[in-house]
């Protein structure tokens, strides 16, 4: 694995079947835009969702389009190692380069266990592949704690490099220290981007980002500007993405007959809820995920706006590959209909 940008891709359905022809034209697009990697199913592609079946596809129709174009991450991750090995080892077979562990989720392991029992395995059994651990106790309840990556890091050469999600900084200054300087740290959150890359403590080196789904050529070339010290042009182009990157999950406050609650849609709802309205090929989201309440489209529809009229730029490549027109989609109600729920 090499510092850079790489997409966690979104799967689009069509109705509530894999859409193999929509995801032939999103990898397409990500790879004609400069993108380093693409990441099939992970929790960006709804992989909790999809059967094992489908995941198998998923990750061949990735790797057979990525092969000698970009790197190809599978997500095999899950909370049973057994489970983990047979899809890793599918994943390798079908030529992906690396894997993708997310920490075992709901039932929890400590940090040593995490890293004895679910990452040693795999990368002791796949010497060849980069595995990659997906460090976000926000979603799964467990974390990898930054000392037991060092000693995977010591013992499994291959696990080089870490997904981190875990919004802390110190977390990311830990690993670094950790780990040493030949590591790679990956953000897992767009919006904190560019200050773990930048920040000396950390250097991070890239994203695997979610609205590089929408915007691949704006999120590479801000890491490209900060791989190769572009400061001044990166803060630039963080400053023209950070609206989609504040929402790739969105609180809202809604009301309802017994008071007031707050409301989170989280990734990939509202990305792939603007790839609609785009007209990117995305469809709807799986059960239990669902819609967006209308503040939260609201919010999504003001995001989108604010880049089109500032940083324009950053949705072209979108309007030219799928001959969209970008004005007209974000202000005509009727493309946006139908994407929330109608009450609370």
């Amino acid at each position: 694995m090499q510092p850079g940008c790489y997409t966690a891709l979104i799967t689009p359905f069509d109705g509530n079947a894999v859409d193999a022809a929509g995801m032939e034209k999103l990898i397409t697009f990500q790879i004609e835009n400069g993108i380093n990697g693409i990441l099939a199913v992970g929790t960006t592609g709804e992989s909790p969702t999809l059967d094992w079946d489908e995941h198998i596809r998923v990750i061949d129709a990735v790797a057979g389009q990525a092969r000698n174009r970009c790197t190809c991450i599978a997500g095999t991750g899950s909370n049973n190692t057994a489970e983990t090995l047979e899809a890793t080892r599918h994943g390798v077979k079908s030529g992906c380069e690396a894997v993708l562990l997310v920490d075992p989720y709901y039932n929890g392991p400590s940090s040593l266990e995490i890293r004895r029992e679910y990452v040693a395995p795999v990368a002791r059994e796949f010497p060849g592949t980069t595995v990659i651990p997906y460090v976000i106790p926000g979603r799964t309840g467990a974390q990898m704690f930054p000392e037991d990556l060092a000693i995977l890091f010591k013992d499994h050469p291959n696990v080089s490099c870490v997904k981190e999600a875990t919004g802390s900084l110190e977390n990311m200054r830990r690993t670094r220290r950790c780990c040493g300087d030949q590591y790679l740290i990956l953000s897992g959150d767009d919006g904190i981007t560019y200050d773990m890359m930048t920040d000396p403590d950390i250097r991070g080196g890239g994203v695997i980002s979610v609205m590089a789904n929408i915007a691949p050529k704006a999120v590479s070339e801000l890491v490209a500007h900060i791989l190769e010290g572009r400061t001044d042009a990166a803060k630039s182009t963080f400053d023209d993405l950070k609206p989609l990157f504040d929402i790739v999950s969105i609180k809202t406050t809604e009301k309802t007959p017994y008071g007031e609650v707050t409301c989170r849609a989280r990734n990939p709802v509202p990305a792939k809820t603007l790839m609609q309205i785009l007209g990117m090929p995305a469809g709807p989201c799986r059960q239990p995920l669902g819609k967006m309440t209308q503040a939260g489209l609201d919010t999504v529809l003001e995001a989108a706006r604010k880049v089109h009229v500032n940083a324009p730029h950053v949705l072209v490549p979108a309007a030219d590959f799928f001959g969209i027109d970008i004005e007209q989609r974000l202000n005509d109600p009727k493309f946006a209909e139908g994407l929330a729920y109608e009450k609370y």
